[in-house]
C-alpha cells in the first residue's frame, strides 16, 4: 500500500509546543501533534473503493493487512506525524472555548490526481482536546457516519467522505441517553477523507486569543491550497475567502433543505471552511415534513437546529467567522455586505431549488404562491417529504385532480384519516398545480425525468441506520453493505431495492435511534 504523502498542515502551519498527549488550552498553535491509540482487535467491517480510487488505493491495498493496521490506529505511516486539531466554537450559540479535535486524528495529506486529501481517523483515541472524554467511538455513531458521508455524496450534497469502518475490538462505556445508565458498546473507528477538515473554529479560536500572527498565517494557508483562485492582497484576499466561504455554505445548505436533511449540531465548529457537510451526530431525514423538528435531544426543547432554521444558522453561523476574520480586515462594512448577500442569494436559489422540485422550468408570476402554499399544505396532515416529491413527478398534465390525488396519497401516513379540509386544500392546491403544468414546453416524461433527478427516491432514514446498527451488533453486517449500495443511485428506480422506499414504519415512530439522537458517540 504506496499512498502519494505530501504534508502541509503540519509543515506550513504552527505546531503546539508541547508534545505530550495530556488534556491542556494551546495556545500559538493550530495542532498538536499526537498517535492513535493502538487498537487491541481490529476487524473492517467496510471500505469505499470509491474514495480509495481517490487517494490512490486499490480494491487489492483495502484488503490487505497494511490497510487494516493503518486505519485502525496500530501502525503510522512512513514519514508521517499524526495530529489533531485545535479549535474552539460557539455550540448552541454560546461561545464554548477551546474544543479541538477531542477523538479525530488526522493520519496525514495526500495528493493524487491533481487534489489534495487529508485523511483523518475518528475515534482513535484521546489528544490534547479530548477534555473529560476518552476519544473514543462506538459501532452504532460509526455506521451512522459512515453510510451518511457516502450516502450525502450520492445525492449531490458537499461532504466530508468515508473511506472505512472498523471495529477496534476494544469496549466503550457510554451513556446513550445521558440518564446516568452506562453500558459498554462495541468500540469502532470510521476513516474520514476531505481536502481539508478546517473548521470555522480553527480560525475562531485564534481570534479568541488575539492571536493576529497565526490567525493570519492560516487565513493564507487556506486561501494558497484551498482558494487558489483568489487573487488579491492584503485585506482584500481575506475578504474575497469569507465571500468565497459564504457562497459555499450557502450551497451546502441548499441542498439540505432540497433533500430534507437536518444536521442537527450546526456549532461553528462543524462548519467546514470549504463548504462541507462535517460531523455526522445525530443527524436525520425528514420524515413527516415539519421545519420545527430537530434529531437532537439537546435540542429538543429550543430547536435551535430544526429543519427550518438550518439557513438562519448558516448566516449565523457565517457572522461568527466574520468576527474572527475581521482583525485581518479590520473594516466591518464589506463583512456586513457579504452576509446581506447571503440572505438574498439564499431566497434566489431556495427559489430555483423548489422549482425544481416541483418541476417548474418556465416564469410564472404565480410560481411564489404556489412553494410557499405547498410548505404550509404539507404539514396538515403528516406527508413524508420523500416519497411526496418522488411521486409528484408522476403527476401528469392531463391528470385530474383526483388522479393527482391518487398518486401521492402514498406520502400520507394515515390515509384513511385525511380531514376533509385537508383534502380540500390537497385538491385546491393540485388543481392550481395541474394549471400550472399547462405553461410548461417540457413532456410529462422529459418533466419526470428531470425532477426525478433532483428529488431522491432513496434516503438514509434514521429507522434503516439503526436495522444495520442492531444487526451489526449481532455480527451480522449484511445491511451495512446492503443500505452502501443502494444510496450509491439514491435517485435511481432500483426495483429490487422498493422496500427502502417507504414511510417510517409504526415500530420506528418513537424508538431510540430512529426519532432523535443523543450526541452519544
Amino acid at each position: 500500500m504506496k499512498l502519494e504523502i505530501n504534508d502541509t498542515f503540519t509543515k506550513e502551519l504552527p505546531a503546539d509546543s508541547i508534545h505530550e498527549n495530556t488534556r491542556r488550552p494551546v495556545r500559538k498553535a493550530c495542532f498538536s501533534f499526537v498517535l492513535p491509540k493502538k487498537t487491541s482487535k481490529p476487524l473492517l467491517l467496510h471500505a469505499s473503493d470509491h474514495v480509495s480510487a481517490l487517494i490512490g488505493l486499490s480494491k487489492h491495498d483495502i484488503q490487505s493487512d497494511d490497510f487494516l493496521t493503518v486505519f485502525t490506529g496500530n501502525s503510522v505511516l512512513p514519514n508521517t506525524t499524526p495530529y489533531a486539531m485545535c479549535y474552539g466554537g460557539h455550540q448552541f450559540g454560546n461561545w464554548a472555548g477551546q474544543l479541538g479535535d477531542g477523538r479525530a486524528i488526522n493520519l496525514t495529506e495526500v495528493f493524487y490526481n491533481n487534489k489534495r486529501w487529508a485523511i483523518q481517523l475518528k475515534g482513535a483515541g484521546e489528544t490534547p482536546y479530548s477534555r473529560m472524554a476518552d476519544g473514543l467511538a462506538v459501532l452504532r455513531s460509526s455506521i451512522r457516519e459512515y453510510l451518511c458521508s457516502e450516502a450525502m455524496y450520492h445525492l449531490g450534497v458537499p461532504t466530508t467522505r468515508a473511506l472505512s469502518l472498523a471495529l477496534t475490538g476494544d469496549k466503550v462505556l457510554r451513556d446513550i441517553l445521558y440518564n446516568g445508565n452506562q453500558e459498554y458498546e462495541e468500540g469502532a473507528i470510521v476513516t474520514r477523507v476531505a481536502p481539508t477538515f478546517i473548521r470555522f473554529g480553527n480560525f475562531e479560536i485564534l481570534a479568541a486569543y488575539e492571536d493576529k500572527k497565526n490567525l493570519k498565517i492560516l487565513a493564507d494557508y487556506t486561501i494558497k491550497h484551498f482558494y487558489p483562485q483568489i487573487k488579491s492582497k492584503g485585506k482584500q484576499a481575506y475578504i474575497d475567502l469569507f465571500s468565497e466561504v459564504s457562497k459555499l455554505n450557502l450551497d451546502m445548505v441548499i441542498h439540505w433543505q432540497r433533500v430534507g436533511f437536518v444536521h442537527g449540531v450546526m456549532n461553528t465548529d462543524n462548519m467546514s471552511i470549504l463548504g462541507l457537510t462535517i460531523d455526522y451526530g445525530p443527524y436525520g431525514w425528514l420524515e413527516g415534513f415539519d421545519p420545527e423538528w430537530t434529531p437532537n435531544t439537546t435540542d429538543r426543547q429550543h430547536k435551535r437546529y430544526r429543519f427550518g432554521n438550518q439557513p438562519n444558522i448558516v448566516l449565523w453561523n457565517l457572522m461568527k467567522l466574520a468576527n474572527a476574520l475581521y482583525p485581518l480586515i479590520e473594516d466591518v462594512a464589506p463583512l456586513e455586505g457579504i452576509l446581506e448577500t447571503f440572505k438574498t442569494d439564499y431566497e434566489i436559489a431556495h427559489f430555483k431549488m423548489m422549482k425544481s422540485k416541483l418541476g417548474l422550468y418556465q416564469n410564472d408570476k404565480n410560481d411564489n404562491s404556489l412553494i410557499s402554499s405547498i410548505e404550509q399544505i404539507l404539514q396538515l396532515a403528516e406527508t413524508d417529504m420523500t416519497i411526496f416529491y418522488r411521486n409528484l413527478s408522476v403527476v401528469k398534465k392531463t391528470d385530474s385532480v383526483d388522479d393527482a390525488m391518487t398518486k401521492i396519497k402514498e406520502a400520507f401516513y394515515e390515509v384513511n384519516e385525511i380531514k376533509s379540509e385537508t383534502e380540500a386544500a390537497w385538491q385546491n392546491w393540485l388543481s392550481s398545480y395541474l394549471d400550472r403544468l399547462q405553461n410548461e414546453t417540457h413532456s410529462d416524461t422529459d418533466r419526470q425525468k428531470e425532477m426525478n433527478m433532483i428529488n431522491p427516491k432513496y434516503v438514509l432514514r434514521n429507522y434503516m441506520a439503526q436495522l444495520a446498527i442492531e444487526e451489526a451488533e449481532k455480527g451480522n453486517y449484511q445491511v451495512i453493505q446492503e443500505l452502501y449500495q443502494l444510496l450509491l443511485y439514491p435517485y435511481k428506480e432500483q426495483l429490487e431495492n422498493e422496500k427502502w422506499f417507504a414511510k417510517r414504519p409504526d415500530w420506528a415512530r418513537n424508538k431510540i435511534g430512529c426519532s432523535m439522537l443523543s450526541c452519544s458517540s
